[in-house]
C-alpha cells in the first residue's frame, strides 16, 4: 500500500546540511554511476567513477551528463559535492528521499527534484529525481529508483538531435524533467482501467472487497496529488526570465512540459472525483439491495398475516354438543378444501393488488 507518510528526515535540531554525507544512511550499496559526453551530435561514454572522483576532464567541448541509478552512499554523495561544488543542502536531499518537488538556486547551480510515480506490486511508488545543472558543460541526475527511465533520452541524444548541441545543458534538463513527467500518463491509464473496472462491479455486484480496492485507489489517489501537485509550480518557475540558465528559447519546450503537468492534475482531479462517487454509488447500490430485500420479506410477511389468522381461527377447535356457539365448520364434509380454497383466493387477492399498486 502506499505510504502517507515517506519522507526521511535529520533528528530535530541537528544542523542543516548535516546529514549529506552521515554514515549512517540506511541504504549501504553504492549507486550505479554513469557518465556521457555529447558533442558534435554524437553520445560517447566516458569512465563515470573518474567523472565522479575528479569532475569534468579537459574534454573537447561538448556537453557531459553524469547519471546515479539508485541510492547513492555517503561515499558517492562525498566525492559529488568535492568533484563539483555542490551544496550541503542540496546534497542533503538527495540523501532525505520524500522531498517535496521544488527548483532551488545555490550560487550559479540550479537543482530541481521531481517525483516519479510506478507500478509496483500492483501498488503505486514516487522514486526522487535530483537534477543538477552545474554549468552549462554538465547535468548531474540522481533517480532513487531500480530502474533507469532515461533511456528515451539518451536514444534521442544518439539519433543526432541538433538541440542537445544548441541549447547545451538546459535543454538536457528540460528533456529528463519531460520525461519524469511523463511517466504519470502510464499510472493514470492504469488508475482509469481500474476505475472502469470498480464501477462495473460497484453496478453489478458490490462487495467488502470491491469497498476496499476503491479505498485503496483513493489513498494512491492522494498521495499521487499531494506529491505532484508541486511540479507544475516547478515547470512555471523555470519560464521566468530571470531563472537563468533557461533562456526564453526554452520557453516553448518548457510550457509544453507545464501543459502536460496541468493535463496530469486535471486527470488526478477527475479520477479523485470518480473515487468519490464510486463510494456514494456503493452505498445507494447496497442500500438498494437491502430495500429489495426488505420488499420481499414484508410482501411474503404480509400475505402470511391472513392466512395465519384463518389456521388460528380455525385451529381453536372449540366444540361441545350442547353450546350454541361451538364452531359450525368443525364437522363440514368439505372444510379443508374450502378452507384451502379460501387461502388460496387471499394470496391471489393480495397479490394482484400488490401489483396495481407497483409494489411488485
Amino acid at each position: 500500500m502506499t505510504r502517507l507518510f515517506e519522507k526521511t528526515y535529520l533528528k530535530p535540531g541537528a544542523a542543516p546540511g548535516h546529514g549529506a554525507h552521515a554514515t549512517e544512511h540506511p541504504h549501504t550499496g553504492d549507486a550505479t554511476v554513469s557518465a556521457w559526453q555529447y558533442h558534435r551530435e554524437q553520445l560517447v561514454g566516458l569512465d563515470p567513477q573518474r567523472t565522479l572522483r575528479e569532475g569534468l576532464q579537459p574534454l573537447d567541448g561538448g556537453l557531459v551528463w553524469l547519471h546515479l541509478q539508485g541510492a547513492p552512499s555517503p561515499r558517492q554523495l562525498h566525492d559529488l559535492g568535492e568533484a563539483f561544488g555542490l551544496h550541503t543542502l542540496a546534497l542533503e536531499d538527495v540523501r532525505h528521499q520524500g522531498q517535496r518537488p521544488k527548483v532551488d538556486f545555490f550560487d550559479e547551480q540550479l537543482v530541481a527534484i521531481l517525483r516519479q510515480p510506478r507500478h509496483h506490486n500492483s501498488s503505486i511508488e514516487l522514486d526522487q529525481v535530483n537534477l543538477f545543472v552545474v554549468s552549462t558543460r554538465l547535468v548531474i541526475s540522481i533517480h532513487s529508483g531500480e530502474r533507469d527511465p532515461f533511456g528515451p533520452v539518451r536514444e534521442r541524444m544518439r539519433s543526432a538531435n541538433r538541440n542537445f548541441n544548441r541549447l547545451g545543458a538546459p535543454y538536457l534538463a528540460y528533456a529528463l524533467m519531460d520525461t519524469v513527467i511523463d511517466q504519470a500518463f502510464p499510472v493514470l491509464e492504469h488508475i482509469s482501467e481500474r476505475l472502469e473496472t470498480l464501477e462495473d462491479k460497484v453496478l453489478d455486484q458490490p462487495d467488502r472487497h470491491t469497498l476496499n480496492e476503491i479505498h485503496i485507489l483513493r489513498r494512491e489517489l492522494l498521495v499521487l496529488r499531494r506529491q505532484l501537485w508541486p511540479t507544475r509550480d516547478v515547470v512555471a518557475r523555470l519560464m521566468r526570465d530571470d531563472m537563468e540558465p533557461f533562456t526564453p528559447e526554452l520557453f516553448p519546450y518548457l510550457r509544453d512540459a507545464h501543459d502536460h503537468t496541468i493535463q496530469i492534475m486535471d486527470l488526478l482531479e477527475s479520477y479523485r472525483e470518480m473515487a468519490a462517487t464510486l463510494i456514494e454509488a456503493y452505498m445507494s447500490t447496497i442500500n438498494q439491495r437491502s430495500n429489495d430485500v426488505m420488499r420481499v420479506l414484508t410482501i411474503i410477511a404480509t400475505i402470511f398475516i391472513p392466512l395465519t389468522f384463518l389456521v388460528g381461527i380455525y385451529g381453536m377447535n372449540f366444540e361441545h354438543p350442547d353450546s350454541p356457539w361451538s364452531m359450525p365448520e368443525l364437522y363440514t364434509y368439505y372444510g379443508y378444501p374450502i378452507l384451502l380454497g379460501v387461502m388460496l383466493a387471499v394470496v391471489l387477492g393480495m397479490l394482484d393488488l400488490f401489483r396495481r399498486r407497483g409494489w411488485l
